[in-house]
């Protein structure tokens, strides 16, 4: 892994970690992190097993922290600046590899993963794990409207746990239904941090980023400034 460094285009300097296959990556992915006020950064284990395996798969990955998280300057901004930086992090990964991109957040990543690829079709899929849809205690602006999402065609891939308690399965599956390209998938025997699923988790990542931006697949386009 590479340290990096990209800046937002409201000024804010980021940090990431880029990972690059062996030989010529088939696409390249983005990595948006849990709420930054309640510990989330690039670094958690669920997030490492997704780089892995999509590092392993051929794809350009950048890992990065929010503002305000570690070493990126600014300031935690609610979910909604940190659009600003999911936006630029397409932007910085899309210079190391051509081919599609996708954008997976998990938790707090997300949420603001999909709010940011509702304007930006750079964000070819999105893999959402554990989206927060009863977020009690965890602080996140509100999801597109159902009439929004009906128009969003682009694939998306569902996650969570069984036993999520931010995220139900019930919530999950009818978000599923709102969104046309979705695929949900329910992991048994774990919560919303995925313990001890890491790995399933992630090769679920991969092989639905495979499928949908693989050769076969056909996601090779060149990237957009």
């Amino acid at each position: 892994m590479e340290p990096v460094r990209f800046s937002t285009n409201d000024g804010v300097s980021l940090e990431g970690e880029l990972g690059m296959p062996e030989g010529t990556p088939v696409g390249s992915a983005v990595i948006c992190h849990a709420h930054p006020r309640h510990g989330g950064s690039k670094d958690h284990p669920i997030l490492w097993a997704v780089r892995n395996e999509l590092t392993r798969r051929g794809f350009a990955v950048l890992s990065f922290n929010f503002r305000g998280t570690m070493r990126s300057g600014g300031s935690h901004g609610g979910g909604r600046t940190e659009i600003h930086d999911v936006e630029a992090a397409i932007g910085a990964v899309r210079r190391w590899a051509t081919g599609g991109t996708i954008v997976c957040g998990w938790s707090f990543g997300a949420n603001v993963a999909l709010r940011e690829a509702i304007t930006d079709d750079r964000a070819s899929v999105l893999a959402l794990l554990g989206l927060p849809l009863a977020p009690t205690d965890v602080e996140v602006p509100p999801l597109p409207g159902a009439a929004e999402l009906r128009t969003f065609r682009r694939a998306v891939l569902l996650l969570a746990g069984e036993a999520d308690v931010y995220c139900p399965a019930p919530a999950l599956e009818e978000l599923g239904r709102a969104l046309p390209s979705a695929e949900v998938a329910i992991l048994p025997g774990t919560d919303h941090f995925l313990w001890r699923h890491e790995r399933e988790a992630a090769g679920i990542v991969g092989a639905f980023a495979m499928r949908v931006l693989g050769p076969a697949g056909g996601g090779r386009e060149e990237p957009s400034p």
